[in-house]
């Protein structure tokens, strides 16, 4: 067993998005161009009333002053996030609060801080949410290189690296506000909540 030094609780095993999820999201947000536009104005609606508090963080985030190409990656990446949480545990998936956002992210920060205090550590706080959603930061680590790739006049590496942090506070709070599925045996539940 892998012991790691993190400020970052684990996922359990039943929080955990599948890629299979993440490319069936990915296709019905890319359907036809005319529906598409359609089910994504639909789909942040219901994004904005189930998850009123998270909703409101991307909201703000993306309302800062960003390139068109940081704009759109910042929009779908967010969108299709919790699409995935959405699709794959519905009924399981709790509202994340406010103060939930705000642990979450002291939780981020706290663990940026435990790396810089060790120059010896080769971990970065990413490659811990990569550890605990490997296919979420598959997924997005893929589009963000696609986005970069594409457009590399037209986003600058800080609004890049600002919807990447955004992301990351998206996963790891959906994670923990799944909720452990009927008869769940109460020894495996690795954190509470």
């Amino acid at each position: 067993m892998w012991v790691r030094r993190a400020a970052i609780r684990s996922v359990p095993p039943y929080a955990k998005v599948t890629s299979t999820t993440l490319e069936h999201v990915e296709e019905a947000l890319a359907g036809d161009e005319d529906d598409s536009e359609e089910r994504l104005e639909e789909a942040f609606a219901r994004f904005e009333r189930t998850q009123p508090a998270l909703s409101s963080r991307v909201a703000a985030a993306l309302a800062r002053p960003a390139g068109e190409t940081a704009l759109a990656l910042g929009y779908f990446l967010s969108l299709a996030i919790w699409l995935a949480f959405d699709e794959l545990f519905a009924a399981r998936l709790s509202e994340v609060s406010e103060q939930d956002l705000e642990a979450t992210a002291q939780s981020l920060e706290f663990d940026e801080e435990l790396r810089q205090d060790a120059p010896d550590e080769a971990v970065e706080t990413d490659d811990v949410v990569a550890m605990e959603q490997p296919d979420i930061l598959s997924f997005v680590r893929e589009h963000i290189d696609v986005a970069l790739e594409g457009n590399a006049e037209g986003a600058t590496v800080e609004e890049i690296d600002r919807i990447y942090r955004l992301v990351l506070l998206e996963v790891i709070a959906l994670s923990y506000a799944v909720r452990p599925p009927d008869r769940y045996p109460a020894s495996k539940v690795e954190w509470s909540a």
